[in-house]
């Protein structure tokens, strides 16, 4: 879902809680504070919910509420903007998540507050939180209430992560009796000509993250390690917060799908060693490139 149609949705959601009346203005600099976001973004869902009927715009003079919102014309809203219950809950997801980076957000919070502030109904802020929960970098308080982890959360966590896969991601290469099955790496191939082809372009933020995770935690699977796999699926997942947001720097991506289809040729061909030299190439490359990354973090 994109910001627009989230914000959209927060906007229906703010409109209904406040009990707004029919004809009640909503300049765009008002809801961009409550909904502390930037006006482009809360300007596009206005002429969006304008062209849905529920709102009316004015000459020199801006959007004005067409009627009343109840729980019945909300439901009826979502659907006609295509809001299905996924696309609330990753949309909204993706909104914490930048939040937490820009430091909009408390390090503890309660769900209450959190439903408030972006929309959601019981059942889809579970969703959200079950998802970051799974991911490491937000806990349930012993209580009541949540808190945010404070890892990964600045560049410096962020190196150390990628320091972590250095010293482990190589050796699993060289592991007695690694085996990178067939089939996994025909796959794996296969998807990165297919970003090769244009699929970096067009690939959402979530589908490339999850395709560079496949890939290296494909690697460290054939190495049959229980202890190097647990590590790098646990820190893939925490570390998803901030990848995404490095996902707008696209222009990176074809080199690394170039240096993944050169690792999957040396370990076809059990070039194991020279392999394993050229991922710590990789990931160190990657690591040299943080200050881009921290660039993203900033507010």
């Amino acid at each position: 879902m994109s910001a627009e149609a989230a914000i959209s949705r927060q906007i229906v959601e703010l409109a209904r809680e406040q009990a707004w009346a029919a004809g009640t203005h909503l300049p765009a600099q008002m809801l961009a504070d409550r909904l502390r976001v930037s006006r482009q973004p809360v300007n596009t869902a206005l002429a969006a919910l304008a062209q849905q009927g529920v709102l009316t715009r004015q000459p020199n003079r801006g959007y004005f509420l067409a009627r009343p919102l109840t729980e019945e014309t909300l439901a009826e809203i979502v659907g006609k903007l295509g809001l299905d219950e996924a696309d609330i809950v990753t949309g909204s997801y993706f909104q914490i998540a930048d939040d937490l980076l820009k430091g909009a957000l408390p390090q503890e919070f309660s769900e209450q507050m959190m439903r408030k502030r972006y929309g959601l109904t019981a059942a889809q802020l579970n969703a959200v939180l079950g998802r970051i929960a799974s991911e490491g970098w937000a806990e349930r308080k012993p209580g009541y209430g949540w808190t945010f982890s404070s890892m990964l959360t600045t560049p410096d966590s962020l190196l150390q992560s990628y320091r972590l896969r250095l010293a482990l991601e190589p050796a699993a290469l060289l592991e007695p009796g690694y085996r990178l099955d067939a089939a996994v790496l025909a796959q794996c191939r296969a998807t990165e000509r297919q970003l090769l082809d244009g699929g970096i372009m067009t690939a959402s933020a979530d589908a490339l993250h999850d395709r560079g995770v496949r890939f290296h935690e494909s690697l460290v699977d054939a190495s049959g390690n229980a202890f190097f796999i647990d590590a790098i699926r646990r820190v893939n997942r925490v570390r998803r917060l901030l990848s995404y947001r490095s996902m707008r720097q696209r222009e990176r991506y074809p080199e690394h799908c170039r240096q993944h289809l050169h690792l999957l040729d040396l370990l076809e061909a059990r070039r194991n060693a020279e392999a394993a030299a050229f991922l710590r190439e990789h990931l160190d490359h990657t690591m040299q490139s943080l200050s881009r990354i921290e660039n993203i973090l900033q507010p």
